[in-house]
Formats: structure tokens, sequence, C-alpha cells
């Protein structure tokens, strides 16, 4: 039986459980090896629902992307458990499987049931984006990519701990099918550090309050977010939109694919439809269900800021995504480029808001984690690996001109500073600055993409570029133009290169000396662009965020904003 919480109360232990998982998060960022950790914060940790995996609790340095898709993640163990009939307190299960489980096989997830008086309480989670888990390609963004297996090694969820005793022949098969074993053995040892603090801290929690309380207080807080959802959507207008935006192609195939929307809503429920999407693709940009499900939680935490990290908001939204699609991918389909297609997802949800509630949306932000990889080996023989994501431009808002040089808003993740890069890997970046003229024109500019230009300091290696938003440029919302494309080229003997599939290319070759370089795009602009301040012109010009003749062309600017 629920128990009654005084408000006070459950603010307390609102507050208590969310420091658990922050201070899981932090546990994990400051003992990962890894950068894509350490330095960018690609990880997450969580409580979860004893019986159904719903999320109950996120840390607020995690990606947010990960609130929705480990539920579905929790929920494959706890079936896998219910199935072998085996649980025990202190078991921790491992797995990288990505069609239950969500987003890709970079992506490791721990999970350890919580016992309490001998019975689950909840689950505890850990996922982190490990640097390599094999595959063809160093870094597992592969995009010639057809079936899972040329992505990494593919782990079933499978217990790596079994009543508290480490199971050795289970990390040594996820070591030695890593091209960066000592970085996956530092990572997964963080993370069964994280696990291991969250039940200290649980421990401690229960034993103040008791368990009748805390889950008292986790049922009431996943319910207020439900009808704090649902007194969102009534306060809109009754309706349906529809938006469409398109992928440039899936690495294989060099054809445009689209992802259509038509989204409802009718009083205090929201329908999110995805049917006429594009169906199954050879190619790696193929996403689950359960992540397509996870980047609309992502797109509604920007529309509705308010909403808490629980489960309860997805209560009042039915989702209709078509099986087969490509937003709906089963295995052995290739997932690894899941971050472009749920980057697009999250653009035409924006899209079909700004028809509804233009307030409350942006212009679409740049639209590509460009994942790039460098690989090669070291003149004593080691084996190196770097893999990072990179920056763009958001999309101008309803307060002002989008942020330069952000992150995608799939995440809260930080881009690996260059100096952390440089000083692990054998590289040097010889550019790294803001792209004049990438953001989108409007009453309020689009944020600015940027320029990265990277030579080789070995005598030789190999790039393998992930990228998208090469050909359909990042929209803008209610009058506001488009951001510039992306654009990579790379150096040999006969000069500048580009991609023939614009955005996508493996093993590049390189030479000591030899440049790659990154054009990333802006973000869309936001509102008129006849509706500029021509002050905002003439500061843009002084900065140099947009040059002389772009200010003539897009804004038909003269004066010098006086």
């Amino acid at each position: 039986m629920t128990k009654t919480l005084d408000p006070v109360t459950l603010a307390v232990l609102a507050g208590r459980m969310e420091q658990i998982a922050d201070e899981m998060d932090a546990t994990l960022f400051r003992s990962a090896f890894n950068p894509i950790i350490a330095e960018a914060h690609d990880a997450s940790h969580g409580l979860y629902h004893a019986d159904t995996g719903a999320t109950l609790v996120q840390g607020k340095s995690g990606l947010p992307i990960f609130v929705g898709v480990m539920a579905f993640a929790v929920k494959a163990v706890i079936d896998k458990a219910a199935r072998d009939g085996d649980l025990t307190d202190g078991d921790v299960y491992v797995f990288n499987e990505a069609y239950e489980g969500g987003t890709h096989f970079s992506d490791m997830r721990l999970v350890r049931p919580y016992f309490h008086e001998g019975a689950v309480f909840c689950h505890l989670a850990s996922v982190g984006h490990w640097h390599d888990v094999g595959g063809n390609v160093p870094g597992n963004y592969n995009p010639v990519a057809t079936e899972a297996f040329q992505e990494a090694v593919v782990i079933p969820p499978v217990k790596l701990v079994r009543g508290g005793a480490l199971q050795q022949d289970i990390v040594d098969i996820l070591l030695t099918n890593s091209r960066q074993p000592q970085s996956a053995f530092g990572d997964l040892n963080g993370q069964l550090n994280a696990l291991d603090l969250g039940a200290r801290r649980l421990d401690a929690l229960l034993a103040e309050y008791g368990a009748e309380t805390v889950r008292s207080a986790l049922d009431a807080l996943s319910d207020r977010a439900e009808a704090l959802m649902r007194s969102e959507l009534a306060a809109l207008p009754d309706g349906t939109w529809a938006a469409e935006d398109i992928l440039d192609n899936d690495g294989i195939d060099d054809v445009p694919l689209p992802i259509r929307l038509t989204l409802t809503i009718q009083g205090d429920r929201l329908t999110l439809d995805f049917t006429d999407s594009a169906p199954p693709v050879a190619g790696p940009i193929n996403i689950s269900r359960s992540t397509s499900i996870a980047c609309c939680y992502v797109a509604m935490k920007h529309i509705f800021p308010e909403l808490p990290a629980n489960a309860g908001v997805m209560r009042p939204i039915d989702f209709v995504i078509p099986e087969p699609s490509m937003l709906a991918a089963t295995f052995p389909k290739p997932v690894g480029g899941y971050t472009e297609t749920i980057l697009r997802m999250i653009d035409v949800v924006f899209a079909a808001f700004a028809q509804i509630a233009p307030e409350r949306v942006n212009g679409n932000a740049y639209g590509t984690i460009n994942a790039l990889s460098l690989a090669g080996h070291r003149t004593d023989g080691r084996r190196w690996v770097m893999f990072s994501f990179y920056g763009g431009g958001l999309g101008g808002n309803p307060e002002g001109d989008g942020l330069n040089h952000g992150n995608a808003p799939i995440s809260t993740a930080t881009i690996p500073p260059v100096e952390i890069l440089e000083a692990a890997y054998p590289v040097i970046f010889t550019q790294w600055a803001l792209r004049p003229d990438s953001g989108g024109p409007g009453r309020h500019r689009g944020g600015l993409g940027a320029v990265y230009e990277i030579e080789l300091l070995e005598e030789e290696g190999q790039a393998f570029l992930f990228g998208e938003r090469g050909k359909a440029p990042p929209q803008g919302v209610i009058g506001g133009a488009p951001a510039a494309l992306n654009r990579f080229s790379y150096q040999t003997e006969a000069g500048w290169h580009r991609p023939p599939m614009v955005s996508k290319m493996v093993g590049i070759p390189l030479e000591r000396g030899r440049r790659i370089r990154l054009e990333t795009p802006g973000g869309g602009g936001y509102g008129p662009v006849a509706e500029r301040d021509p002050a905002a012109i003439a500061r843009d010009l002084r900065l140099g965020y947009v040059s002389p003749q772009a200010a003539v062309r897009d804004y038909g600017f003269k004066g010098n904003g006086a």
C-alpha cells in the first residue's frame, strides 16, 4: 500500500535519490580510462523499477537519451533473470545488445538488481560508451556495415558478477575483443565501482527512512511526472500536424531516407506517428524501437523543460512506429550510426511543434555528431585508436541566437578538449575554430559550427567518418533560414578530396603530415530574417561570425547598425 508523504519529505527524498545517481555518474567520470566517458561524459546512471524496469531516477550529468532507453535495457535483464530463475543478491549483468537494450554496441550496460530484505527493491544501472568493442572499424562507427557483426562483438545479457563473485571468463571475452583492452578494463571497473557506490547509498537511505517510505516517494514522483506531462499537453490546442526531414544516405546506397511524423494532440494525450518513414536499410542508420521512443523523450524534455527525468513523463504518449522500418530495427540489422537517426527524429518533432507552440522550440541543431575515428600503430608497434565526436551550432531560439559550437541535443556530454586528444594520440589540431557564415539567418541567428583540421604525426594511419547533414541542411523554424551543410575533406598527394557519399567514408589512408578537415553545420535560424536587429548584424560582422558578403546576401545589410 502506497504511503502518503508530506511535500517536504517527498522533496528531500527526491533530492537524495537524484544525488545517488549523480554520485554514480561522478564516480565513473573520475575513474574511466577513455576520454569519451571521462571527458565527454558519454555515460549515465539511474535507478529503475523492480518489476517493469521503468526509469525512476537518472543522474543529471549523464546523457538524456539513456533515460528512456535504459528502461528497456533493465527490462531485458528482468526478463532474462525470470527465464533463468537464478537471480541472486550481488549479481551484475553486462551486455551491449542494441535491439531491446537500445542505442548501439559501443554502449556497454551493467545492471545490478538491488536487494533489500531478500527481495529486489529496484535496479541500479550503468551505461558507458566504450572506446572499442571489436568489429571491422576501430571505434565501431562503421558506415559501410550491413550487419551487426561488422560493427562490434555482440554481448547478450550475461552475468558478469554472480552472487558477488566476478566471472573472470566474461571479463576475458570482453577484453580480448577490444583493440583497447586496457581502456575497456578501466571503464568496466569504473562502472562496477559506480554500482557499488549506488548500492551503499541506497543501503543508507533505506536504513534512515525505511523501504515503504522510499518506495512511496518513487511512486509519487512518477505519478507527478505523468500529471505534469498531461497538464502541459492539455494546455495546447487539439489537432494534427505533420513534419518530415531526410538523412543523406545509409552509407551503402546513396539515396535520401525520409523520417516522417504526424503529431496529434487530443486533450491530455499525445500521439507520435512515424508511419511512412523509411523502411529498414542496408547500412547502419537503423535504430531499434526502444531507441526511437527514448529519443522522443529527449525532444519532449527540450520542449517542456520542467519535466523530470522519469518514466511517468511517457505515460500520456502513444507511439506508432511501423515494423519493419528504419526506426524499429531487429537483429542483425546494423545500428552503429543511431546518433544520426535520432537527431533527425528530434528535428522533425521540433518542426511539428513549431506549428503548435513556436515559443517552445528552437531551430534545428547541427544534426550530426560527426563520429570520426583515426587509428594506426605507433613506431613501437602499439595500436592507437582516437574516437571522438565534434560540435556544431544549435538552433536560434525564442530568446536569442543559438549557441556556437555546442553539443548535440541528445546529450549533456562535452566535446573532448583539444589538449586531451593531442596528449593521448599522435595527432595535432592545426585548426579548431568557429566556422563563419554557418549559422542559419533569422530574427535570432543559428549558432555557428566549427572547423577542425587534424594532422597525423605517426608514419601512417587511417580515418573513418560517420556523419550526416551533407545534403539537407539543418532547418530554421517560423521563417528562419537553414544553416550551412556539413563538409568533410581529406588530403592526399593529389590535393584535397571529398567522400563519394558526402558524409560517410571508411579506410581513408593517411601519412605523416597529411590532414583531414571537418567543417560542421551551424543551427537553423528562428523567426523571419527581415526581423533581425541591424545592431545584431553589425555585432556579428565585428566578431567575424558573418562575412560582409553574407550580411548583404542573407540580410540585405547596408548600414553599420547604428
